[in-house]
């Protein structure tokens, strides 16, 4: 029996040409599966895919695929979509149903999909999100400057270029701080719950069969087992309190820009010290739309710095459609 979203696809008219490989229990954002290998990535060779989703993306910016489906719990679709200059999308949390998908951390997971053109990726949701409703308009740009802050300069300033070529379809952005306390306890909120739940999913197979795990896959899922309830009750406060911050700032009509990846890939030779540091600055990025539980779509650029990223439009909840039919207006508009 197929999961939900993929009977749904192939309703459609869709048809499977394969089944891609991701990071191990989806618990990484580098793309490197110590058991099967590191995709390619096409599209910047010598260079991580990103992750966990990384064979999705890999399949699809190499042309293998029309479109992929892939899961976004931390940013499993966001960060491979940007390091392999593709498009990509996090849905709002609960919008697309998960039945039959394997869970990581139920309190955040999502599906998405990658695809190689705006066309494309606007069919998929027409499929997965209900029918092609009419986008809502964008009526105000939020631009996190605690976010671009996170990007490497060439990446910030870059991006900044292109949202202030965009007058004609998006209003000019208002910098905003998303994050008052900053964004570290959001990020370290996101890391305790998710290790809590992936730990209550799959301890028990975990500890009765003893799976040789990969570098730093192990080390989270060591960590993950001593998790205690204290830690994920203060965790699940700072997470109920950054959604309510969120969701007020991002209200209908009002959308927030900021970068999807906080640098082009790493290189696969990166060392453990450097994809550590990669891996925090990712999820110093993709904690908001996850606390919030809201949509965000990565939107590939074209790139002067030798390898792909992308730029992100988060919205309100439920406004999925809406950032998937603007996504080819802001690609025509930087391509312009």
């Amino acid at each position: 029996k197929n999961c939900t979203v993929v009977q749904k696809l192939l309703d459609a008219g869709a048809t499977i040409a394969g089944k891609t490989i991701c990071d191990e229990f989806f618990y990484s954002v580098a793309g490197m599966n110590a058991h099967y290998g590191t995709p390619t990535n096409v599209r910047a060779p010598g260079r991580i895919p990103g992750g966990s989703s990384s064979g999705s993306a890999a399949a699809t910016a190499a042309g293998v695929c029309d479109f992929a489906l892939g899961s976004d719990t931390g940013g499993s679709v966001r960060i491979p979509a940007s390091l392999c200059g593709i498009y990509g999308i996090r849905t709002t949390h609960g919008r697309v149903p998960t039945d039959g998908v394997m869970d990581m951390s139920p309190s955040f997971d999502t599906v998405g999909w990658f695809t190689p053109s705006a066309g494309v990726f606007r069919k998929v949701g027409a499929v997965l999100l209900g029918g092609a409703a009419a986008p809502s308009p964008i009526k105000a740009l939020l631009a996190a400057d605690d976010a671009f802050e996170q990007a490497d300069e060439p990446v910030a300033t870059l991006l900044r270029g292109v949202l202030s070529s965009m007058a004609g379809v998006l209003p000019v952005p208002r910098p905003i701080r998303i994050a008052p306390d900053g964004l570290d306890p959001w990020r370290d909120a996101v890391r305790i719950i998710q290790a809590r739940e992936i730990w209550q999913v799959y301890g028990r197979f975990v500890e009765s069969q003893h799976p040789r795990f990969g570098p730093g896959v192990a080390e989270r899922m060591q960590a993950a087992s001593r998790i205690t309830q204290a830690e994920t009750g203060a965790a699940r406060k700072v997470h109920a309190a950054a959604r309510d911050h969120i969701r007020s700032q991002i209200t209908p009509g009002t959308f927030l820009a900021l970068p999807s990846a906080p640098c082009i890939a790493p290189k696969i030779d990166s060392s453990a010290d450097q994809l550590d540091s990669y891996r925090t600055r990712v999820m110093r990025l993709t904690c908001i739309a996850g606390l919030g539980g809201l949509p965000q779509v990565s939107i590939p650029l074209a790139s002067r710095l030798g390898a792909p990223f992308g730029l992100s439009l988060m919205g309100p909840a439920g406004s999925d459609f809406s950032l998937v039919a603007l996504a080819a207006q802001i690609a025509d508009a930087a391509c312009a």
